[in-house]
């Protein structure tokens, strides 16, 4: 079985089902289904052949979702952009990819590079109502979507251990790395996910996140693939807009991030609104405050939360805390998916007891094929078939998991080493911080000092010795914030996660003790 099965079935079994709500326009199975075939004999016309690259980069929900499908029903690897991008990163990422075309959207073309000619590779750029760029071959991609053509083409063969999916992800580096994600692998993380939420034809999820995010990926193919309905918005400037979509399209699913529940809980009327609908929450893309979870579980009294891991490099998803847990375990992410094996080993690769700190390692089909043309940096990560997630974790007796922190983000302040997710909790739990990011910055004295870095409340305020006094009264003194620093917000990845590298490249003068 490969990806686009899953189109092709719920084409057959519910044709004049909607798939895609967005921006006042409406499309049953079969449209997606008929515009996906008529782009990949488009595709296919213009010279793209059996493991292709083909980059997308387009807001657009319809297009972006027969792009994905076309270009797999042609044998290409898709390769979605980032919207909120630069032209350097574009031209990045198409020559690292090898991309033979690009489908986009006109408003885009100020971030394609200006010297297209050079990209050897690039042949071909398509935009609805067309284009004209210097050095490829150009098209109307509403033209290469017409039906007409469909009927006449046959996908090639193709191997479900075949990629499927070059994923780029900056982490927190910045640096980005192509994750390859094959037919097998997103159909891995498809399968348990539709299990574990119970997904049926009558679910309909409020889309928010960009598809190029490898959350929103998995939103958009577990409901594609039990025939069910994507609403989607991924603006969150007006949030009361979202909100009249989920009461009007009967929305049962709402999927986010925990900066998305901060700004419905804390910026719109959701708090006040009722959803009969809806039946479960998911939350995903790094730890949500208890305070922020509490509140959330408030607002929708009775409606079941999942809060869930994962990472690109499994497709994504690793590990979800059943709702009934979500309080009687706080803080934890759960246990493995179906289809996942989850170990917290040590170095050595030898398991820890249950209380002891190790690397959360994942073993399981939805595990990526590797990164793009980097193959120091896959075997950093796969190892005997296992993925090394760099997050370090514990177990509790009951085998429920939590996250410490990351590896690479350990600071070494005098001879302690140090989690920076302890102190973000901690911090956490004053009534004013609504966001932390916890960072070492360079000590002449002990190396590194503890930096710590807040967003508060819109409506509360505190000052820093308050903070610090807080955590004077949990935390040991070497763990401590040295320094405390007030923002408006974080930067971040395209995930939504703290980027703290760059945090530290703000905050980089030293912290007297």
């Amino acid at each position: 079985m490969l990806v686009y099965d899953i189109l092709l079935e719920s084409s057959r079994r519910f044709p004049d089902a909607e798939v895609i709500v967005a921006s006042g326009e409406r499309f049953t199975y079969a449209d997606l289904q008929q515009a996906s075939f008529s782009l990949a004999a488009s595709l296919k016309a213009s010279g793209v052949k059996l493991g292709d690259r083909v980059a997308v980069l387009t807001d657009i929900p319809f297009d972006y979702i027969v792009s994905y499908f076309g270009i797999l029903l042609a044998g290409g690897v898709f390769v979605g952009l980032n919207t909120q991008t630069s032209q350097r990163t574009v031209s990045t990422l198409l020559c690292d990819s090898g991309a033979v075309a690009i489908l986009t959207h006109r408003k885009y073309f100020k971030f394609l590079p200006a010297g297209m000619a050079n990209l050897s590779s690039l042949k071909l750029c398509a935009a609805p109502g067309g284009a004209s760029l210097p050095g490829v071959a150009c098209r109307d991609f509403s033209v290469m979507i017409h039906p007409d053509v469909a009927g006449r083409f046959a996908p090639p063969a193709v191997d479900s251990t075949a990629p499927a999916q070059i994923m780029y992800t900056s982490g927190t580096t910045g640096k980005p790395k192509g994750v390859i994600l094959t037919h097998a692998n997103l159909l891995a993380n498809t399968r348990s996910t539709i299990q574990y939420l119970g997904l049926t034809e009558h679910d309909c999820a409020m889309v928010v996140m960009p598809f190029f995010y490898s959350y929103g990926n998995s939103v958009m193919l577990t409901h594609v693939a039990v025939g069910g309905k994507l609403v989607v918005n991924q603006s969150l400037v007006y949030p009361n807009l979202i909100i009249d979509q989920m009461v009007r399209e009967k929305v049962t699913g709402l999927p986010g991030v925990p900066s998305t529940f901060s700004l419905l809980l804390h910026k719109s009327a959701f708090p006040t609104c009722r959803f009969p609908a809806l039946r479960y929450v998911t939350q995903a893309g790094g730890g949500m405050s208890p305070a922020l979870l509490r509140e959330l579980a408030t607002v929708l009294e009775g409606v079941p939360i999942y809060v869930m891991y994962g990472q690109t490099e499994a497709s994504p998803r690793l590990s979800y805390l059943e709702p009934a847990d979500l309080f009687r375990k706080p803080g934890s992410i759960g246990k493995a998916i179906p289809g996942v094996t989850l170990e917290v080993l040590s170095s050595d690769g030898s398991p820890v007891k249950p209380g002891e700190t190790g690397e959360l390692v994942a073993t399981g089909e939805n595990v990526m094929a590797g990164y793009w043309q980097q193959p120091g940096a896959t075997a950093d990560v796969l190892r005997d078939g296992k993925l090394w997630t760099g997050d370090l974790a514990v177990a509790d007796d009951e085998g429920f998991l939590y996250l410490v922190g990351r590896k690479s983000e350990m600071i070494k302040s005098g001879a302690h080493r140090i989690a920076p997710k302890e102190i973000e909790d901690v911090l956490l739990e004053h009534r004013a911080v609504i966001e932390s990011a916890v960072i070492g910055i360079s000590d002449e004295i002990l190396g590194e000092a503890i930096l710590a870095c807040v967003v508060l409340k819109q409506s509360e305020s505190c000052t820093e010795g308050e903070l610090i006094r807080h955590c004077r009264g949990i935390l040991p003194s070497f763990k401590v914030p040295h320094r405390i620093e007030f923002c408006a917000d974080f930067p971040r990845t395209e995930s939504g996660k703290i980027r703290k590298p760059a945090l530290k490249s703000r905050f980089s003068v030293s912290c007297e003790g």
